[in-house]
């Protein structure tokens, strides 16, 4: 059954546990504990003049790097500073140390003395400004084949054989992520954004594409940057993402925005394979979104949910993960990913009125 209903069978949350980094400072009573307890980062950024209000939900520019796009930020508390697309974090002792350039136990001294007075003669390093060139989704795009938008009969195929509706592939279509293109001297449909970095391939009749040395169904075009979030740049004034994997499960997820009417304010985002982590070029487009990670229930896709929850909340990205486990299709199988949910048998989907709602 394909399910075309205004409220369509959603997903039951999977709690999956993502490790928070625990910051909390030390309560001895020793001199840098005492320094730590008077000082925070916040105060150092503007002892250092640095520019912006690193604040998770806002982060700025990183004071100790290039920089191009914002990905630096600090706890509420101002203890802790991580910046999200290294990874490198610590507390307020080795921010002091990657501001002065010192070796950590000379920080330690000069930091307690500069808590103790409030003043210090040091010299910060110099702030690394990124140089003026070219956005990197502007440059090395990958050679793709000439793509149209899809006419009806075009997408009345592909729903049949996805068992999607026709109204929620227009919407794709409509937000410049489904395309249609002979490649290979085979039909294809394809799917790309308007940042031309990342597209990935399927055969309109389900096969494999046997120019590849290990014939497979998706074909990620050479030269893409595979881990591109596909959607991301279109979600900008979206509040929120359902985040999916591959693409049969972007078009899914357009599928369920126009069923459940949040046309509005959800925007579909796709990686397109659970092996990849989220671009870092990408991940400051997630700060301030709700997040819901729809996640394939095999291995590869639970591990991709809980490494992308991670990168994703330290973006500042309000996230939550749900799983399909436990839900059967009408023809009895279990539900493996989004795609899977559009089969979802009449008789459950009636009975099972907690499942009702797919995004947040």
């Amino acid at each position: 059954m394909i399910a075309t209903q205004r409220r369509c069978p959603p997903l039951r949350a999977a709690g999956i546990g993502v490790k928070q980094t625990d910051w909390r400072h030390d309560s001895s009573t020793s001199p840098l504990a005492q320094a730590k307890e008077r000082v925070t980062i916040f105060d150092l950024w503007r002892h250092f003049r640095y520019d912006g209000d690193p604040v998770r939900r806002n982060p700025a520019r990183s004071p100790f790097r290039p920089d191009k796009y914002p990905s630096f930020s600090i706890t509420r508390d101002g203890q802790a500073f991580h910046d999200f697309a290294t990874g490198d974090k610590g507390d307020v002792v080795t921010f002091w140390a990657r501001a002065t350039g010192l070796p950590l136990s000379d920080a330690c001294k000069s930091f307690i003395a500069y808590a103790g007075t409030g003043r210090s003669n040091i010299i910060p390093i110099t702030r690394i400004t990124p140089p003026a060139e070219a956005s990197p989704t502007e440059r090395q795009k990958p050679s793709l084949p000439p793509m149209q938008r899809g006419d009806h009969k075009q997408l009345q195929v592909l729903a049949l054989f996805r068992d999607l509706s026709v109204e929620g592939l227009h919407l794709a279509d409509e937000r410049g992520l489904l395309h249609f293109a002979t490649f290979h001297n085979l039909s294809a449909w394809i799917v790309t954004d308007s940042e031309r970095v990342n597209a990935q391939a399927r055969r309109m009749d389900g096969g494999p594409w046997q120019h590849l040395d290990n014939p497979a169904k998706a074909y990620t075009l050479p030269g893409c940057w595979a881990s591109w979030p596909l959607g991301i740049t279109e979600a900008k004034d979206f509040p929120v993402i359902a985040l999916v994997e591959g693409a049969p499960d972007l078009l899914a997820a357009h599928h369920f925005i126009w069923a459940e009417e949040r046309e509005r304010n959800v925007a579909a985002v796709g990686i397109t394979g659970a092996t990849m982590n989220i671009h870092a070029n990408a991940l400051p487009q997630f700060a301030g979104k709700r997040v819901r990670i729809l996640p394939h229930l095999d291995e590869a896709g639970q591990a991709a949910a809980r490494r992308w929850t991670e990168q994703l909340e330290s973006a500042g990205a309000d996230v939550d993960c749900f799983d399909l486990s436990g839900v059967l299709t009408v023809s009895s199988e279990r539900v493996g990913d989004l795609n899977d949910l559009t089969q979802l048998d009449a008789d459950a989907f009636e009975s099972e009125r907690e499942l009702w709602e797919v995004l947040p």
